[in-house]
């Protein structure tokens, strides 16, 4: 009895907040939230007996491995249990999370070591997926619907098409009042589920792209919904509203990051959706982006190179994209037909949502939408205006001719004092791996070099105590290959 009361008796002050948060936790975690769904009607039986015995045998199946096999699924089960306990395990997830959940269990127990970056795919699915070291393999929806729009664009891969998007349709889960096909890891600060507007951009274009192949309902219906992301504010949506329209964001958990080539991307997608159905909300969701582009694309044109956001310049990669993406809209705005809405919906019988993931467990190249390390220069100073209808085609044309133009580099340092860890500086128009050696006749005292973006940056020289005159070579290769030199003389003094 003493103990039966001990056990009963309220919490003193001290221990309440410990038992209510160990009270929290049981509530949200993944086996509680499975249940409490079942209960609730929201997931078959069967759907929860399947989903708790993979998450179980994950559990199991952890506590069998070690080193990095360990790491990875312990960081998948990781992701899958801090969603449950911030509320965010629901129904329309749960195809999409176990899934990714049973893809791993798969993989770390019996798959070979990857690569960061790696991607792989699984027997009789097409979805692709990508190793993100830490975070375990996830699919890479963007590689995914890229893959789609392979099969579209190819003309004779129908089959392949049909049997992706029947594989993608499930795994959307319900966001912003509509649906999205969301990550599920933790990448750059941000923390899932997240989605981005160049992925679901993407898919918002191949699925109009099918339906006007097909003709299927269902196509139209998850392009249809899949224009939530871009009505709503973030962190559920990825609109910014701005003086002159709307940017699209590249990520759901970065308000404040301009990213071109995804807000690119975007457009295309919408232009796209809103050509095969003639959606006046995506015609408006379409010219609300087109302004903002038409103000902002010439600031991320350096004179010599693309800016990735607004902080520093584009990878070869992106700058080659993002070019790709602007030559899009390029063509598409001088097709000669006006991109027009009918003025209503598309028939009816086509506007219902789908059902994304249903009850079920969900077991049913594209460019990586991964960020690049930025650099500190500042953002590039607004260019003169170009005419409204030509701002895609003349900024793509620019950004083509970059890259088979040499950098301008030109030494500033003329003296420098004896005996320091003196920084050379110099001018460079582009990022580029700048190389410097540095002369006292025809003796090499110095050499250094390093990748830095466009600028006045300096290259380290620890300067000799006697002081001189030495004759300085630099040379700058930009991330295309092409390359320039200068020469100057700077006079040490002596210490």
């Amino acid at each position: 009895m003493f103990i039966l009361g001990a056990l009963t008796a309220p919490p003193s002050s001290a221990e309440g907040p410990a038992i209510a948060r160990s009270h929290a936790s049981r509530t949200t975690s993944v086996s509680a939230t499975l249940l409490r769904l079942w209960h609730g009607g929201a997931v078959s039986e069967g759907a929860y007996r399947q989903d708790l015995a993979a998450y179980l045998a994950a559990k199991r199946s952890l506590g069998r491995l070690s080193g990095t096999r360990q790491a990875e699924l312990g960081a998948v089960l990781g992701n899958l249990q801090a969603i449950a306990a911030s509320g965010g395990l629901t129904a329309s997830r749960l195809p999409v999370l176990f899934l990714t959940l049973e893809r791993n269990r798969d993989w770390w127990t019996s798959q070979p070591l990857l690569s960061s970056g790696e991607r792989v795919s699984f027997p009789h699915s097409r979805l692709v997926w990508e190793y993100y070291a830490g975070q375990g393999l996830e699919i890479q929806w963007l590689g995914t619907f890229g893959e789609a729009n392979g099969y579209f664009l190819s003309g004779h891969e129908n089959a392949n098409l049909r049997q992706l998007l029947g594989e993608v349709m499930p795994l959307a889960s319900r966001r912003a009042g509509g649906i999205a096909w969301e990550y599920l890891f933790q990448f750059d600060g941000g923390i899932p589920p997240w989605t981005s507007g160049l992925s679901q951009g993407t898919a918002i274009q191949v699925l109009s792209r099918a339906y006007t192949r097909f003709k299927e309902p269902a196509y139209l219906a998850a392009a249809q919904q899949a224009l939530g992301i871009f009505k709503a504010s973030p962190p559920a949506g990825v609109r910014v509203g701005t003086t002159a329209g709307a940017h699209f964001l590249e990520y759901t958990f970065a308000p404040r990051d301009r990213i071109l080539n995804g807000f690119i991307q975007a457009l295309v997608g919408l232009y796209d959706y809103t050509s095969a159905t003639g959606d006046p909300r995506g015609l408006a969701l379409f010219e609300a982006g087109d302004a903002e582009a038409r103000a902002e694309v010439p600031r991320y044109d350096t004179g010599a190179w693309s800016l990735y956001d607004q902080f520093g310049e584009s990878s070869l990669n992106y700058h080659e994209l993002l070019t790709e993406f602007l030559q899009h809209l390029c063509e598409r705005g001088r097709k000669g037909e006006p991109l027009a809405a009918t003025g209503g919906p598309p028939p009816a019988g086509t506007t219902a949502p789908p059902s994304p993931g249903g009850a079920t467990g969900g077991t049913t190249g594209g460019t990586n939408a991964a960020g690049i390390a930025r650099g500190k220069a500042a953002a590039a100073t607004p260019g003169t205006p170009i005419a409204a209808d030509e701002v895609y085609c003349t900024t793509a044309k620019r950004f083509t001719a970059d890259l088979s133009t040499p950098p301008a580099v030109a030494l500033i340092s003329t003296s420098l004092r004896g005996g320091s860890r003196a920084g050379v500086q110099f001018s460079l128009s582009k990022i580029s791996t700048v190389s410097m050696t540095v002369r006292q006749g025809s003796r090499v005292v110095w050499t250094n070099s390093a990748t830095v973006e466009r600028g006045r940056p300096r290259l380290l020289w620890v300067t000799p105590s006697s002081g001189g005159t030495f004759s300085v070579t630099l040379t700058a290769t930009d991330l295309a290959g092409n390359f320039a030199t200068a020469n100057g003389t700077i006079v040490v003094s002596h210490r």
